[in-house]
């Protein structure tokens, strides 16, 4: 199971599609003796692998304190990061405090777009000088790209450069419209381009030398068995069921896109939330609604729960409407 920490909401960066709204530090956000005692829940409840991500969690000054104490009783910590704050010093503090992967953000090979998205000058030269830094301290990293209308014709190349630089994968994020991505509607991919995109980064994934795994299109798992792709994930959709994320100020949320609270670390005991929380039940069931519930790959794709709501007026529970397998499916009985 895999637990992702938004650390703080502070961030160098200003970046179009950030879901938390991240700039300046959100009041209340969990103290060192707060965040310890929440890692300490995290694993009694079964996580192995746990995401200290943002905002940007090197603006958190306790951080490598914190991986360390992860890192301690026994989980595997991962950094989400954009990467331009990893000094040589810092990459090597990572390291000694326990870190076993960097999940690093890069959404072109062409370095005026990726900073324009990022509203930053300098993102993309600084973001390559600390991977060469995670590099040097000896900590495997991987590509992050969110993937829209303007960027979706360098996916390909983009996971060829990851592999040059030597990362161990390419995670491709499909934009889903939260946070500040709600004003970029405009620019996801539609349904057929989205089909389309995941089943050539399969294909791609069938003869490249590092994992490639779409995000937040469950899809892929249908896709690639469609196409007798092999792939170690066996599970599209992960929210609530062996996923979710905690915010800077203590809310557990089934996943980064559904803004919905699950109840607040500060007021119950995280297991307690995990184990009981009536919106992680019931993404439990499984028990979709129309096409996803009667789709022949429910189990093993399930949608993504956060475009189902935010399509279907909040129900976490409907259908994908992203999905065109199903009306595909439909027109091939209907001739």
């Amino acid at each position: 199971m895999i637990i992702s920490w938004n650390t703080t909401n502070k961030c160098n960066m200003h970046c179009e599609h950030c879901y938390r709204d991240s700039g300046k530090g959100a009041e209340g956000e969990l103290s060192t003796t707060e965040g310890k005692k929440l890692i300490d829940e995290i694993a009694k409840a079964g996580f192995k692998i746990m995401i200290f991500s943002g905002g940007e969690p090197l603006l958190r000054d306790d951080i490598y304190e914190l991986i360390g104490y992860a890192s301690k009783i026994g989980l595997r910590c991962v950094i989400g990061s954009n990467g331009t704050l990893i000094t040589l010093e810092a990459a090597q503090k990572l390291k000694k405090a326990g870190v076993m992967r960097a999940g690093i953000s890069l959404d072109s090979l062409k370095a005026k777009k990726h900073d324009s998205f990022r509203n930053y000058s300098g993102a993309w030269e600084n973001t390559i000088i600390g991977i060469e830094n995670l590099k040097k301290a000896g900590i495997s990293f991987q590509i992050n790209t969110t993937v829209m209308k303007w960027n979706k014709d360098e996916v390909k190349d983009i996971t060829d450069f990851g592999a040059n630089l030597g990362a161990s994968a390419h995670h491709v994020f499909f934009l889903v419209p939260t946070g500040r991505g709600a004003e970029l509607q405009e620019q996801i991919l539609s349904k057929n381009d989205y089909e389309n995109l995941i089943k050539e980064i399969m294909l791609k994934q069938a003869h490249a030398n590092i994992e490639i795994k779409p995000t937040c299109a469950p899809q892929f798992v249908r896709i690639a068995e469609q196409n007798n792709i092999k792939t170690r994930f066996k599970k599209g959709c992960l929210a609530g069921i062996k996923y979710c994320i905690i915010s800077p100020t203590g809310n557990v949320q089934p996943c980064a896109y559904l803004n919905f609270s699950a109840g607040n670390v500060k007021q119950k005991s995280f297991g307690e939330i995990w184990r009981e929380s009536p919106i992680l039940k019931k993404l439990r069931t499984m028990e979709y609604g129309e096409k996803c519930g009667t789709c022949k790959y429910k189990n093993k794709c399930g949608g993504c729960r956060a475009r189902a709501a935010f399509y279907n007026n909040g129900d976490i529970m409907a259908s994908d409407t992203w999905c065109i397998y199903n009306e595909y499916e439909e027109n091939k009985i209907n001739g």
